[in-house]
């Protein structure tokens, strides 16, 4: 099976950087559902976040990845199919796994649905985007006249 990898690549830097826009958007009610003072703030600030970028990078592209199979698999080829797979891997991996913080670890149901909100929309996204984007030659006549 074929994986256009430039087509995962470029869903996982959106997928990432859907997370810059996401995080900065909601960082008022993160931070105080962290219940982060002006010390943690200022320690992360000073520590940097770079690390932690590279990481979660990787994480997206490792997701975009998995998410290319399942979009073979199903045999989605357009963008509400791939956007449906998305939301199902959502689904089944991201909301139910992650809401055990929430059960088990007592952390913030807030907290919980700006976390998976975040990974429903990258990954509705990233399902929408691997379904449409076809490879060049793939776009071109399977003959020549």
């Amino acid at each position: 099976m074929r994986i256009n990898h430039v087509a995962v690549a470029a869903s996982a830097l959106a997928y990432w950087m859907l997370g810059a826009v996401w995080y900065t958007a909601f960082a008022n009610p993160f931070i105080a559902l962290m219940r982060w003072g002006p010390e943690d703030l200022a320690r992360v600030e000073a520590e940097g976040a770079g690390l932690q970028l590279v990481a979660a990078l990787a994480a997206s592209l490792v997701a975009a990845y998995a998410l290319a199979y399942f979009v073979k698999f199903t045999g989605a080829e357009d963008a509400r199919r791939g956007a449906l797979v998305g939301l199902l891997a959502w689904l089944g991996f991201v909301a139910t796994t992650n809401l055990n913080t929430v059960l088990f670890e007592f952390r913030p149901a807030g907290l919980y649905l700006i976390n998976a909100g975040y990974h429903l929309v990258g990954l509705l996204g990233t399902g929408a985007l691997l379904a449409v984007w076809k490879r060049r030659e793939a776009r071109a006549p399977a003959y020549q006249s």
